[in-house]
């Protein structure tokens, strides 16, 4: 429920999540054919499984983030590199331009002012067609030079006419009128009626940027310079950028060709030198899985005596000596499992000597007198519990030496229940206490291991009476299709936090100061853990501090089969923490379906 509650809470940022959630989404959806839903649905799941794909595989793999950040901070800095050369060759091009343009109008002019006929007309005009005539050679005049390359075109403008005229000579196909600024236009205008213009003085020719607009539709950007001609004429170059634009087309290709060389090149740089780093990486990661699998013997190769080879050697040197450190550590762990089970079988028959004997002084102990007959009494009870302590070390080294086996069978785990709570009900009676159950009524059948179960049972319940402090103790027990599980609820001392994983080690107490009232020998709990284990189910504790405690056994209802939940929560349950809500003492109500009391 979690995964898909997570996944549906980052679906819904999707933008075709959010279209088909929309009114609009959805009227358009519910007009589409049956097959075209079908396969927006195959659509969608194929881009769920595609973009889950690339995150996993983008997690994963460092040498794939490496080279796809090299590869976008690359574009990002050749693209700003070539921005501002493309630029810069612009401006070049344009000033180049421009310094070409100034000295070609500034000869043009003085070569027009060399004409008589131009000289003639400046004290007055002629008349119209004569002007129109001395326009037109001058222009043909300064237009020939350019021939048929067309690297500059001339255009003559007849002032204090009107209308004013202006001609052009081989190039009637220009939009004269879209190719020449008005705001250039008025520039020479204004420099032509605010000055005296005898055409002795030097004039400063006027730049403007423009199109060259053909009568087909055409164009190219242009420069356009004007200057003026005495009191009557205009003169204007427009220089286009035909060679300059293919020359910035040419630096152009070249920058995108060499960037998305090097953008490749970087890449490739990239990827190489962190499959150099990232192999061996990945090496040591293996080499650490199969030596955490078990594989001791496993060992890197050792390439050169860079900081790779270093890393190789130290970990082939901790892999050795964590090899040696385990199998000292093996060697140990048997000698004193060995020595456990030898000393418990070695001691078992002076016990057995020192039980009879103890047996015949405390049927005699009528005949000793007081003083002595509380001493075998003492002995006795002391004879048992140790006697106990050498079955729970026997059973114990079974477990450590792998030699425990699992006799299971079918059978009502609420009939274990009932059997294995008559040691700790007779201490419930005597503490003033009782045992609640919580059985359901149509039984609890699962495959395992009786003998083992009734043990695990009993550990937990005379441990729910020893710490209740007097206090009901409830036992529940729930099946589903896959898991039975019994939970055993007192309301004693209770846990502190982390104390529900150390109650499981072999001789744990919460108080080191506290007398074991009922003869336990410490090793009950861990016993019921590894009783848990061996049938591949889980034995669990909640515990809070004045409020009691909860152990939770869980056991798979076929065997082998693999526990994914348990029926019973680990914790009081809703109804119980509603009632301490309510007041300073709660008790769980009893169940009427299926529930006997003993008490």
């Amino acid at each position: 429920m979690v995964k898909v509650a997570s996944a549906r809470a980052g679906r819904q940022w999707n933008w075709i999540t959010a279209f088909r959630r929309s009114a609009f989404g959805r009227a358009i959806i519910r007009r589409l054919p049956a097959r075209s839903k079908r396969w927006l649905r195959i659509g969608r799941r194929w881009q769920r499984s595609a973009f889950a794909r690339v995150r996993l595989r983008w997690h994963r793999s460092l040498q794939l983030r490496v080279v796809s950040t090299t590869l976008v901070l690359s574009v990002l800095v050749i693209a700003v590199l070539g921005f501002f050369l493309i630029n810069s060759v612009a401006a070049g091009l344009t000033t180049n331009a421009e310094n070409s343009a100034d000295a070609l109008v500034r000869n043009g002019r003085t070569s027009a002012i060399g004409q008589s006929s131009v000289n003639v007309l400046a004290p007055s005009p002629y008349d119209t067609a004569t002007m129109v005539s001395v326009a037109t050679t001058t222009a043909r005049a300064l237009q020939q030079p350019s021939g048929t390359t067309g690297s500059y075109l001339v255009f003559m403008q007849l002032t204090d006419i009107v209308p004013a005229i202006v001609h052009w000579v081989g190039q009637s196909n220009v939009d004269i009128t879209a190719t020449i600024p008005p705001t250039l236009i008025a520039k020479v205008t204004d420099e032509q009626k605010t000055e005296k213009f005898d055409n002795k003085n030097t004039v400063p020719p006027a730049y403007e940027p423009t199109t060259l607009v053909y009568n087909s539709g055409a164009s190219v950007p242009a420069l356009a310079v004007g200057v003026p001609l005495g009191g009557f004429y205009q003169l204007y170059y427009v220089f286009p950028f035909t060679q300059q634009q293919a020359t910035l087309m040419l630096v152009q290709r070249v920058l995108v060709g060499v960037g998305l060389a090097v953008v490749v090149l970087l890449a490739a740089i990239a990827s190489l030198v962190t499959r150099w780093v990232v192999l061996p990486v990945r090496h040591a990661a293996e080499a650490a899985q199969r030596v955490s699998a078990g594989h001791l013997g496993e060992r890197m190769q050792v390439h050169g005596v860079d900081d790779l080879a270093a890393l190789a050697t130290s970990f082939n040197e901790m892999a050795a000596s964590l090899q040696g450190k385990l199998r000292e550590l093996e060697d140990l762990s048997n000698v004193q499992r060995q020595f456990v089970s030898d000393v418990s079988h070695e001691l078992r028959t002076p016990l057995s000597t020192i039980k009879m004997a103890a047996d015949l002084l405390f049927e005699a102990r009528a005949e000793l007198d007081a003083a002595a007959g509380r001493s075998v009494e003492l002995l006795q009870s002391q004879l048992d519990r140790f006697e106990s302590l050498l079955v729970d070390l026997l059973e114990i080294s079974r477990f450590d030496a792998g030699a425990a086996t699992l006799d299971a069978e079918l059978v009502d785990v609420c009939d274990l229940v009932r059997r294995s709570a008559d040691d700790a009900q007779q201490l419930a009676e005597r503490r003033g206490g009782r045992i609640e159950f919580r059985l359901p009524a149509t039984g609890c059948f699962a495959e395992v291991d009786r003998r083992r179960v009734e043990r695990i049972l009993r550990n937990i319940l005379v441990n729910a009476v020893e710490h209740g402090e007097g206090k009901d103790v409830v036992v529940t027990t729930a099946i589903d299709s896959d898991a039975v599980a019994v939970s055993v609820r007192d309301y004693g001392v209770g846990l502190r936090p982390g104390e529900e994983h150390k109650v499981f080690d072999r001789f744990w107490r919460a108080d080191p100061a506290r007398a074991r009232t009922t003869g336990g020998t410490g090793l009950g709990l861990a016993i019921s853990l590894e009783d848990a284990r061996l049938h591949g189910g889980w034995l669990q504790a909640w515990g809070e501090r004045g409020k009691g405690s909860v152990f939770r056994l869980t056991l798979p209802r076929v065997v082998g089969q693999e526990l994914v939940g348990s029926p019973l929560p680990l914790g009081p349950d809703e109804a119980e923490i509603a009632a301490t809500d309510l007041g300073p003492v709660a008790r769980p109500a009893t169940d009427i379906t299926g529930v006997t009391s003993h008490g």
